[in-house]
């Protein structure tokens, strides 16, 4: 028997999953595994079949509103900006007492705007969520029941979310290993736009700027280990991180600028030969994350 399936009985009988991604299909994954039904609706239909093959769900939908018919449990783990369109569809169940209606987007901000401006107000039963949580490799074929074990979720709640809510959405995550905690909407932005969104978008500049080159071939045959650890999220979904980097322009930016401030100061101390100085702040950077290096470790 499973640890998963050894935790307390389940809150939710029938869930709705609308995007059946990396971190939708993990989700139904583990909520399948713990005996829920759960159906699923997807855009790209070769994505369910293959759900559907592996278990991973136990029924496929053919529009948003099919699937969510019965479900007390909404999931929705589409790309950002097509939340709007999914919103619109589950319009007739928001502030429904008998339904709880979840995301897991890496932008709080604008899914709350989007839903704000579907409903005319943000929904009592909507519980904003995101789980630190993932891999470059997407798509329900890699989907895993274990993904978040041992991983943060952060629940953005606001201050009409049904604490009912919340604290069910809360106890599921915990029921698949996660350690759930709360930010607000705007401190958690900012935060993962320092910790997520800046490092996914230099590892997509860098990799570009490298390719672009006549001897991309060779730079990456020759390439070391730091440029493949550092690289390996640039193979990350293409669509969602252009949504998040869109959706989460400010605090992105903002973060972006001290960047590009940081590389210049470097770039001067390399023209000037300032080694002492240079040494300085690469023994500072260290020191760093020798310090919170535990920390890291953790959300790995």
């Amino acid at each position: 028997m499973s640890t998963m399936s050894t935790l307390t009985e389940p809150e939710f009988n029938n869930v709705a999953v609308i995007g059946l991604g990396l971190i939708g299909g993990s989700m139904a994954a583990a909520l399948t595994a713990r005996g829920l039904s759960v159906a699923a609706y997807d855009t790209n239909k070769e994505n369910l079949k293959l759900g559907l093959s592996m278990q991973v769900i136990d029924r496929v939908a053919d529009s948003v509103a099919e699937v969510v018919k019965g479900a007390d449990l909404i999931i929705v783990a589409v790309p950002v900006l097509a939340m709007a369109e999914v919103f619109q569809s589950l319009r007739p169940l928001f502030d429904h007492p008998e339904v709880i209606i979840t995301d897991v987007a890496s932008v709080k901000q604008e899914v709350l705007a989007l839903a704000e401006n579907v409903a005319g107000k943000l929904p009592d039963n909507f519980v904003p969520g995101h789980p630190i949580a993932g891999s470059e490799k997407h798509g329900v074929a890699a989907s895993d029941p274990q993904l978040f074990r041992n991983h943060k979720v952060i629940l953005t709640p606001v201050d009409n979310t049904d604490c009912l809510a919340v604290d069910k959405v809360s106890r599921l995550w915990q029921q698949m290993g996660a350690n759930v905690s709360k930010l607000s909407i705007l401190h958690h932005d900012q935060i993962l736009a320092q910790t997520s969104h800046l490092p996914h978008l230099l590892a997509y500049g860098l990799i570009d700027t490298l390719s672009q080159q006549g001897d991309s071939l060779e730079i990456f045959d020759y390439a070391a280990g730091g440029l493949r650890d550092f690289s390996r999220i640039a193979a990350s979904d293409p669509t969602m991180w252009r949504d998040i980097f869109h959706s989460n322009k400010q605090p992105l930016l903002a973060v972006l600028d001290r960047y590009l401030d940081k590389l210049a100061e470097l770039k001067l101390l390399i023209e000037a030969d300032k080694t002492d100085d240079l040494f300085t702040l690469l023994e500072r950077a260290k020191f760093a994350r020798d310090h919170f290096g535990q920390l890291l470790n953790q959300s790995d």
